[in-house]
């Protein structure tokens, strides 16, 4: 897979803090901020660029510039990588693509839902004054818990929800720990070992090497399925 890429003309508006270019996302994922907000779109910083580029006002040469930058033969840059969001449900680390995170916050109360317990569904949650099915990834996975002070997983310290979207479909996820963005080469993804738990086995594409452990980079199209069919 191919992919055309260029930097665009010099700007003048040297005061707009891009620093997502330098230190978030699309640069060395430094920022302590990540941790929090997981990918730069969603910190207030990010918004507050935007709108100072919207009040700012076109340089003179903003045509010719564009005109001349369009014009250039665009290099062409091999594709290999992946980025994905690290998590742990109990004891077994996980990936799904960056790009299904829509949110990570804090833990919440969970309303039951009457009749409705599955074991995928929890419950519901409210996200910004939304209510959405809480559901359970570790259900799906038929992972144990965090065995760490016979805690309930929801109840850990460091767990965290996850609100994740494929498709216009949103869920929310609680997990125990959420790492933050990784990327990987596509060459770097380990065949699924036969000694995998066969449910985990079954919605796991690959592992991925991390800190001298074994990731397992989810099936997110396969997941979100089943997930649907147990809200249905």
């Amino acid at each position: 897979m191919s992919k055309q890429t260029a930097t665009a003309p010099e700007s003048s508006r040297s005061a707009i803090n891009d620093c997502w270019n330098s230190i978030g996302v699309r640069g060395d994922l430094s920022c302590p901020e990540l941790k929090t907000y997981i990918h730069c779109r969603n910190c207030p910083v990010y918004a507050t660029a935007a709108v100072d580029l919207l009040d700012t006002d076109l340089p003179a040469d903003h045509l010719a510039r564009w005109t001349r930058h369009l014009a250039q033969a665009k290099p062409l840059m091999e594709v290999d990588r992946q980025a994905v969001v690290v998590f742990r449900i109990g004891d077994e680390w996980l990936a799904l693509p960056n790009i299904l995170f829509k949110e990570i916050a804090n833990l919440g109360v969970i309303h039951a839902v009457p009749h409705r317990r599955n074991g995928v569904l929890l419950g519901l949650t409210n996200i910004r004054g939304a209510l959405l099915a809480c559901v359970s990834l570790g259900g799906v996975l038929s992972l144990q818990a965090a065995k760490a002070g016979k805690r309930d997983q929801h109840q850990a310290a460091g767990g965290r929800f996850m609100v994740i979207q494929r498709e216009g479909n949103r869920l929310v996820c609680p997990v125990d720990e959420v790492h933050g963005i990784q990327r990987f080469h596509r060459r770097q993804q380990m065949p699924v070992p036969a000694t995998l738990a066969k449910a985990t086995a079954t919605y796991t594409l690959a592992l991925l090497p991390w800190q001298q452990k074994s990731v397992g980079l989810l099936d997110d199209q396969l997941l979100f399925y089943t997930l649907n069919r147990s809200l249905a």
